[in-house]
């Protein structure tokens, strides 16, 4: 398995002592080595970007679309590598890893349709003679920032799209999950992707991300994370008028109308924000919930919660595996006994021993508190009460973030109501906050993203827009 830079088709040797430990965040024990690339690594590799960009943009669709279908063949066929990757560097359960290889294998064979599906226009003319049309072109070198949280899916996302379109691509994989984004490296290079069209460059995130804005020939920079570093991105890309696609934090509201099927709403709720144990941008960890199902909601979700596995990630019926990092759990209890001093209820959880967190649920949570307004990324949901659905609305809108929501309601005019009013990139009825598909829009509105991935508006992103006539005769002109 690689575990240095790839560029250019291959990897870079380096002295044995310059390689860092990787943490299996379960053990928070090392158990492999990897190198942190510096600077000129770094500028090696959109070198190599920009010196193939031009062959593979000239491959024809079908051959695209060929190579993407043949990674996704070769990431099966490492899926039990991947999937103990997965365990090991992202902290993932078994059963959140079994999901997500198969799950980016799939994607990508949805993204390599994409190379045949880059459309254009053709406009009727006020000159006669004139044929007008918008056609699309590929960017050239694109540049992708991936979280750990998803790295295999993530990742693919940017790198497939931007492959698809015709362009090359340099990937800066989480600091977390390097191996990862090396494995996929190799992938592709088994794929039959061409020297320099895709390279991975593991290493510091600022250190790395300063080459990728000063670099003119990086057109584009797509970056999935926090919302604080997402808007010291958006700024440093617009001073130099680089192109960025934003995936953002979120602090999604699952919102419980009187009328929901509470069993339901139960499993929602709990699938909603435990899975990866809530490290997830999209996680529903505000739970609004009317008035008049509020308490046997509560009574219901907690007794489920306490049933929630927590420990090994190997084992198929942990539900609740590690947080990525140490400092994670500590600051989310903080947080948590900040809300109970301020006067919300502790219904399970609240506790951690290592990396492991318990599954929480914090009832009478108000918009006042941390616990409301804050992407925690941890297996912690906070519960509060509307006093009906206009209440609910408001609450739900309440905050910085608008990636994902969700509603359950039978009553098919409040749903459709939800659906237009909700302060979302994304709105789910009946079903859970947590959800993806390669063919949709995915992205947030507010401190929760700018631009859109997957499908045409991924290609739409990853692609330049271009105006050509052509002039059939002679034109007349008036001298």
């Amino acid at each position: 398995m690689f575990s240095t830079p790839y560029i250019g088709g291959k990897t870079i040797e380096v002295p044995p002592s310059a390689f860092s430990d990787v943490i299996n965040p379960s053990n928070q024990k090392p158990f492999a080595r990897v190198f942190m690339a510096q600077e000129q690594h770094m500028r090696a590799a959109i070198d190599a970007a920009e010196a193939a960009k031009n062959a593979w943009g000239a491959t024809l669709a079908a051959e695209r679309e060929r190579i993407l279908m043949r990674a996704a063949d070769e990431l099966e066929k490492a899926s039990e590598e991947m999937i103990e990757l997965l365990i090991d560097e992202a902290g993932s359960t078994f059963g959140k890893a079994h999901f997500e290889v198969p799950f980016a294998a799939n994607l990508v064979r949805s993204i390599a349709g994409e190379a045949r599906r880059i459309r254009g226009d053709v406009f009727p003319s006020d000159v006669p003679g004139m044929i007008s049309m918008a056609i699309r072109r590929p960017l050239g070198v694109v540049a992708g920032i991936s979280p750990f949280n998803f790295p295999v899916v993530l990742s693919l996302k940017k790198v497939a799209f931007a492959l698809a379109c015709g362009n090359t691509f340099v990937l800066k994989p989480s600091e977390e999950t390097s191996l990862v984004g090396l494995k996929l490296a190799e992938i592709f290079e088994r794929a039959g992707v061409p020297a320099g069209v895709f390279n991975v460059v593991p290493g510091d995130g600022p250190t790395l991300a300063r080459v990728l804005f000063d670099d003119p020939r990086v057109k584009l920079l797509s970056f999935t994370g926090s919302s604080a570093v997402g808007r010291m991105i958006a700024v440093e890309c617009a001073k130099r008028g680089k192109r960025c696609v934003l995936e953002m934090g979120g602090k999604s509201p699952l919102i419980i109308l009187k009328d929901a099927d509470l069993d339901y709403a139960v499993d929602t709720a709990c699938f909603g924000i435990f899975i990866h144990q809530g490290q997830i941008c999209m996680a529903g960890s505000r739970i609004i919930v009317e008035a008049p199902v509020y308490e046997e909601f509560l009574k219901r979700f907690a007794a489920k919660a306490q049933t929630m596995r927590v420990g090994d990630p190997r084992d198929p019926h942990t539900v609740i595996g590690p947080l990525i990092r140490s400092s994670q759990c500590p600051m989310i209890d903080k947080k948590i006994k900040e809300a109970v001093a301020g006067g919300a209820r502790l219904l399970t959880g609240g506790k951690y021993e290592g990396n492991f967190y318990h599954p929480t649920v914090v009832a009478d949570v108000t918009p006042e508190m941390a616990a409301f307004r804050d992407e925690l990324f941890g297996p912690v949901a906070a519960v509060t009460k509307a006093n009906d659905a206009d209440h609910a609305l408001v609450l739900a809108n309440s905050s910085t973030y608008g990636l994902s929501s969700a509603v359950l309601t039978n009553n098919l005019q409040l749903a459709m109501r939800f659906a237009l009013e909700l302060e979302a990139g994304m709105v789910h009825l009946n079903g859970p906050t947590i959800h993806d598909e390669g063919t949709v829009p995915f992205g947030g509105v507010k401190d929760s993203g700018m631009g859109r991935e997957g499908g045409r508006w991924s290609t739409d992103e990853m692609t330049e827009v271009k105006w050509v006539t052509i002039q059939t005769g002679r034109r007349q002109y008036p001298f």
